[in-house]
């Protein structure tokens, strides 16, 4: 301190405590907007706490006469020793306890500081608490001899600030954010004690407190400098999911350690815009479902992502979105949608062979009523046949068809299969009328055996009215195929292919096809026609692996 002068070294401490006083003071309009109660009640004291100590500390410093200065100082130890209670109230009210509205705690609280300042304001009396002496190092000046009774408060103050920010740690810990924010300013408001011992036992430093210089840095620090941080851990406590925080201008700014998780990308992405380093969030924002699906490790997750903003009183300082797992109603509500699909699907089957079948009916009794008006019994009694065994095709077709809506549901369970052997069983159950089928089917499948067989027998159906001679089922690394030697499709577009709707009119194909693809979601399997090939129709099936899970 030599070497700046007498008038540097004092006006460098008129100089801290005159900010301390005024950061306090023009941060209480921003602290006042802190939308919880209780923690803006906290906040509010310990800037009121800390500036008026750092005031009275000021006044102590510019105070011309020795009575005056005595009189500042004492006045400051009462003031100051607030700023313990309103720390852990706020430390309380921030991480969502209830100590500071507990009746015996805060009656403890108010006994223990009335005794003690009951030994302050007596000080004059037994000097207990601390001594003056004039020096004039480093700059003349009234200086404070601490007693011992002021090193028992500081301890046990120090204390209690040691538990208030136990809790704010704990919290940051259970929230999942990095607290090397709360480190620094720990840091930054611990450095007093250091100034207090260098002060106490040397002439560097004179003895005064300093503690309102590091309550200030704390205050200040919260309400401007990690803002964000700290009111992102107290809007998250208890949020299991990955937050990211969002400036005004959509730029990162904090995220938890769930989102880093999840977004490795988030790795270095502060400051930087939502959509330059996770596009596909800030896309899943935009949609109407905002729906954000994700494969890791092999498994397609689904994750809702919402946003709202979050702000300091009514002003708007940024935007919190929050990611959500909501993969296993996702998957229902999509197994819903399917299902409801398939049942209109069926439906319009039933409709269709019902209508036909109807017209079939009415027409035939119709030409043997007339028949048998002509005396001609063989037609009559033919035309009757033809509408009872159209009637006992529409009646198998509908059973059929509710038999397929009750396999509609996904597999939950799957066994891994032989291709080649389900291949046989289908091709046993099915009415092929002479079809030549062949087996290139080494591989397995991890599939339901039944709604298998039912899918191959569909498929070779299929085969046997398309004109086909033969038919092949063959493995590949994704599925399997079934290829026939009949017509190829007729269109580009093969998908109408699988649709009830559509598929039902197309004659000979019948409702294999519909039925077919339907078998193949149910797995979670993608079934097409392959518009390449040219020598038949070759339905392919992907997504069938021995190691796939339904």
């Amino acid at each position: 301190m030599a070497v700046f002068g007498v008038s540097t070294a004092y006006l460098a401490y008129v100089g801290a405590y005159a900010l301390a006083t005024a950061g306090c003071l023009l941060a209480l309009p921003r602290a006042t907007r802190v939308s919880d109660s209780d923690t803006r009640r906290g906040l509010v004291g310990l800037l009121v706490g800390s500036g008026g100590w750092a005031a009275l500390e000021l006044a102590y410093l510019l105070a011309p006469t020795s009575a005056t200065k005595y009189a500042a100082y004492l006045a400051s130890l009462v003031v100051g020793l607030t700023t313990v209670g309103a720390w852990l109230y706020f430390a309380s009210a921030y991480t969502g306890r209830s100590f500071h509205r507990t009746t015996r705690y805060r009656r403890a609280a108010v006994t223990v500081y009335l005794a003690i300042v009951a030994v302050k304001v007596t000080n004059p009396i037994h000097g207990l608490y601390f001594r003056t002496l004039y020096v004039t190092t480093p700059f003349p000046h009234l200086t404070i001899e601490h007693q011992t009774f002021h090193w028992v408060v500081t301890g046990l103050s120090y204390a209690l600030v040691a538990v208030g920010f136990f809790m704010l740690y704990e919290l940051f810990l259970e929230a999942d954010y990095d607290t090397r924010p709360l480190a620094a300013l720990v840091g930054l408001t611990g450095v007093p004690v250091v100034l207090d011992i260098v002060g106490f036992t040397s002439q560097r430093l004179i003895d005064i407190n300093y503690e309102p210089l590091g309550v200030a840095v704390f205050a200040l620090g919260v309400l401007y400098v990690f803002d964000t941080q700290f009111l992102a851990v107290q809007l998250t406590d208890g949020v299991d999911d990955p937050v990211i925080y969002l400036d005004d201008d959509g730029r990162i700014r904090e995220y938890n350690g769930l989102a880093a998780d999840l977004f490795p990308a988030l790795d270095g992405a502060t400051g930087r815009p939502l959509g330059d380093a996770l596009p596909d969030v800030a896309g899943a924002l935009e949609t109407d479902d905002q729906i954000l699906e994700r494969t890791r490790d092999g498994e397609t997750r689904y994750h809702l992502v919402s946003t709202t903003a979050f702000t300091l009183g009514q002003v708007d300082i940024g935007r919190m979105v929050v990611v959500s797992d909501v993969t296993q109603v996702e998957r229902q509500r999509r197994e819903l949608s399917r299902q409801n699909e398939q049942l209109e699907g069926i439906a319009a089957a039933i409709r269709h062979e019902m209508l036909n079948t109807l017209q079939i009916v009415r027409g035939r009794v119709n030409i043997a009523g007339e028949a048998l008006e002509d005396d001609d019994v063989e037609t009559a009694r033919e035309s009757l046949r033809t509408a009872s065994s159209t009637a006992e095709r529409m009646t198998n077709i509908v059973s059929d068809l509710a038999r397929l809506a009750r396999h509609g549901q996904t597999v939950e369970r799957v066994d891994t299969v032989a291709l080649g052997e389900v291949t046989e069983d289908a091709r046993r159950a099915a009415d092929l009328d002479g079809l030549d089928v062949s087996v290139d089917a080494d591989g397995e499948v991890a599939a339901d055996p039944s709604r298998l067989r039912n899918l191959l027998e569909s498929g070779l159906t299929f085969a046997a009215h398309n004109g086909a001679d033969a038919v092949t089922v063959a493995a590949t690394d994704e599925g399997f195929t079934i290829t026939d030697d009949g017509e190829p499709p007729d269109r580009d577009d093969p998908a109408p292919f699988f649709e009830y709707g559509q598929a039902v009119p197309d004659g000979e194909a019948g409702l294999t096809l519909p039925n077919l693809r339907m078998l193949a979601e149910t797995h979670g399997w993608e079934a097409t026609i392959d518009t390449g090939y040219d020598d038949g129709t070759r339905i392919v099936v992907t997504g069938a692996r021995a190691d796939a899970t339904a």
